[in-house]
């Protein structure tokens, strides 16, 4: 075997030839392997007694060997090579070598003996070999490798970690960041998490870099490896620190960390990270911390308008519109973006939800479309639907019947456009039927709302509300029953809010007050159980998507006690609303009512006006104030024809404001105005619904 060796004096890497029988076997890699250790070894001895007795003993001639094979790519010679070396044995005997040096001064090992640490050696071949295996996909084999290379380590390193030489160091840390890895090409991912948390808990020395790609790769897998793993223990946590509950926490806690080792400049900066946070902060509704955590990053690091685009996407998440169309605004400006169709659509859309905004997003709207002409059908489609938001929102604000009626026009024709180049979009067959609706073609709008019902397979309960009110405005009252009770049948009993409280208007329309009553007992009950659900005793007194708010039961309640003239149930439910909203409109309105139907009109007139200076544009308290007026004589006749006039100007389907103006004509002799505003009020009186269609959007 030795004179095989010793012509050549040197390893030379085993040829590849394209004869399959002169290829050796792998017993004959391993029989050549152990010549050659063999031979450093006589050679290493050789050298020794020319140095001064060093010696290279069986394992670091198979380390040497094996290394340079991994080298040379030749993976399964060295993997050859390095199955001979036992482990174990070689760690129990090069520890006190390694205490003893590591204890000298740094790098004294190599530069003076030129030869390196002997446990460094055969840990980095075990590295070196477990790398091997990975790369021929034996991934168990090779974490099972990895793993015996850090229980060594840390049974050399019991009484903490000493001040080791680089080599031994840069061992560890590969080490460290291959065997998570090696275990998720296995596919065992519990392990995989075992081991990332392993690598960040221990002591092992790892310098930042190391430990910023293990925390990037461990949140990563933590969010899209779709294992649940078991929260850490306590055990292995600082007293007082946040232990997370889930594998989303976890990664949030971790991408933190990687955060503000960037802001204090011990890592580069990553764009996935942000990437990864976003996603997570997403999946826990956490757009707020998501804004902060953007805002902080530097300037010239993202782009000025990706920030900016984002940004709003997060405040609009969290209510605040302005903050997000100002964002917008700069992001669509002449000198920084203003062609970017995505956020032209996300500043249409903010728009289209409040009326004050309407003409902008209109314009808004019409530049999206022109530049998605040639591009893309969807969001031209898309443009169309917001188009006719906006223009529907706008038509409320104008004054003029004729400029109304144009707008309501253009608003049918964007969605019938937009409903051409996308006929299965639910939400866009949902509008459309609301603004049938709210121009009184009942028949197209209790289509529509079949179709939208057919579309969601009968699981969004707003399509069943619009269904429920377009019954009622057609005074078909008990059918409307029917379809809140069919939708009450097919939403989480935790989402029946809005149904709930529809149910209670419909029993007061079909004159069963106390049947309402009970519905609305169901109700609070229904606020207390979210109340429970979500841990937190905290009321939101606006009420948000299809839930009720406390404030809004106790309302209406007091709403229908008026009705009844149970006056002292009315007073207790107004006190009620009053404890969780101080100052409100409908409150204020309600108080005004109780006042003028026991001949307080003076203080009913002042309920009135703090109404309607609470919100200006508060319609019930202008119709009561023009109503009050009416009766108060002659000279008071123009301002209450101007009270009337504005609330039809915000709610021309208003058939109270309607009547109480004819009466206003009457008494001022206008007989014809009169018998025409009558007319409107009969009119709308037969397609009047139970709650207004304005509480669907």
């Amino acid at each position: 075997m030795a004179s095989d060796t010793e012509d050549g004096g040197e390893v030379q890497p085993t040829e590849t030839t394209t004869d399959d029988s002169s290829s050796p076997t792998t017993a004959e890699k391993e029989e050549q392997a152990a010549s050659t250790g063999m031979e450093i070894v006589k050679a290493g001895n050789s050298n020794a007694q020319e140095t001064g007795g060093l010696s290279l003993n069986y394992e670091e001639a198979r380390a040497l060997l094996g290394r340079l094979e991994f080298q040379k790519g030749n993976v399964e010679a060295a993997l050859c090579v390095f199955d001979g070396i036992d482990l174990q044995a070689a760690i129990q005997r090069f520890q006190p070598s390694l205490t003893d040096k590591t204890t000298s001064k740094k790098g004294q090992t190599k530069s003076e003996s030129g030869i390196e640490n002997p446990a460094t050696l055969v840990l980095e071949a075990i590295y070196l070999k477990s790398l091997s295996l990975q790369k021929l996909g034996k991934s168990t084999e090779a974490a099972n490798q990895c793993k015996s290379v850090l229980d060594s380590v840390e049974r050399m390193f019991q009484n903490g970690p000493p001040d080791i030489e680089q080599k031994l160091q840069e061992t560890i840390n590969k080490s460290v960041e291959l065997l998570p890895e090696a275990w998720k090409q296995a596919g065992s991912h519990q392990e995989a998490l075992a081991s990332y948390r392993r690598g960040l808990l221990s002591q092992w020395n790892l310098d930042d870099e190391c430990c910023t790609r293990i925390q990037k790769r461990f949140a990563a897998f933590l969010l899209y490896s779709c294992v649940e793993g078991s929260p850490p223990s306590s055990g292995s946590q600082v007293e007082g620190s946040f232990i997370p509950k889930n594998n989303v926490e976890e990664a949030i806690l971790l991408l933190m960390v990687v955060l503000k080792k960037w802001y204090q400049g011990k890592t580069h900066w990553d764009p996935s990270v942000m990437e990864h946070l976003t996603y997570a902060l997403s999946l826990c509704d956490q757009p707020s911390l998501l804004a902060k955590n953007i805002e902080e990053v530097l300037p010239g690091i993202y782009p000025r308008t990706e920030r900016w685009h984002t940004l709003s996407l997060c405040y609009y998440a969290i209510g605040q519109k302005e903050a997000a169309l100002n964002f917008l605004r700069k992001s669509l400006n002449k000198h920084e973006n203003p062609n970017d169709i995505m956020a032209l659509l996300l500043a249409t859309k903010i728009c289209s939800e409040e009326r004050h905004l309407a003409s902008e997003g209109v314009e808004y709207a019409r530049r999206a479309i022109k530049l998605s002409e040639s591009s893309d059908v969807h969001l031209k489609s898309v443009g169309l639907h917001f188009l006719g938001n906006c223009l529907g929102k706008k038509s409320k604000t104008v004054s003029s019947d004729h400029q109304r009626s144009l707008l309501q026009n253009e608003t049918l024709k964007s969605f019938s456009e937009s409903i051409a180049l996308d006929r299965h979009n639910p939400d866009l067959i949902f509008d459309m039927g609301v603004e049938y609706a709210e121009q009184r073609n009942m028949n197209a709008a209790l289509r529509c709302a079949k179709e939208y019902i057919d579309a969601t397979g009968g699981s969004v309960s707003k399509g069943w509300r619009l269904l429920a009110l377009v019954l009622s405005a057609q005074q078909r009252y008990p059918e409307a029953e029917v379809a809140t009770n069919a939708a009450l049948d097919e939403t989480a009993k935790l989402d029946q809010g809005s149904l709930l409280s529809l149910k209670a208007k419909l029993k007061v329309a079909q004159s069963s007050p106390m049947e309402a009553v009970e519905a609305y007992r169901a109700l609070l009950a229904l606020v207390q159980a979210q109340k429970n659900s979500s841990g937190s005793s905290k009321t939101d007194a606006e009420g948000h998507n299809d839930s009720v708010s406390e404030f809004e039961i106790w309302q209406g309640l007091a709403n229908l006690y008026s009705s009844l003239s149970i006056w002292r149930d009315a007073e207790i439910c107004l006190q009620k609303a009053r404890a969780l909203k101080s100052y409100s409109a409908a409150t204020m309105h309600a108080e005004g009512y109780m006042l003028e139907v026991r001949d307080q009109n003076k203080e009913a007139l002042a309920a009135y006006v703090n109404a309607f200076s609470i919100e200006l544009e508060h319609v019930p308290s202008k119709v009561a104030i023009g109503a009050l007026l009416c009766k108060q004589g002659s000279r008071y006749l123009p301002a209450a024809r101007s009270f009337l006039s504005d609330a039809l100007r915000i709610e021309p389907t208003n058939r109270m404001a309607w009547l109480h103006l004819g009466k206003v004509h009457k008494n001022d002799g206008r007989i014809n105005d009169a018998a025409d505003c009558f007319q409107a009020a009969v009119m709308l009186e037969e397609s009047d619904p139970v709650e207004s269609f304005r509480s669907l959007a």
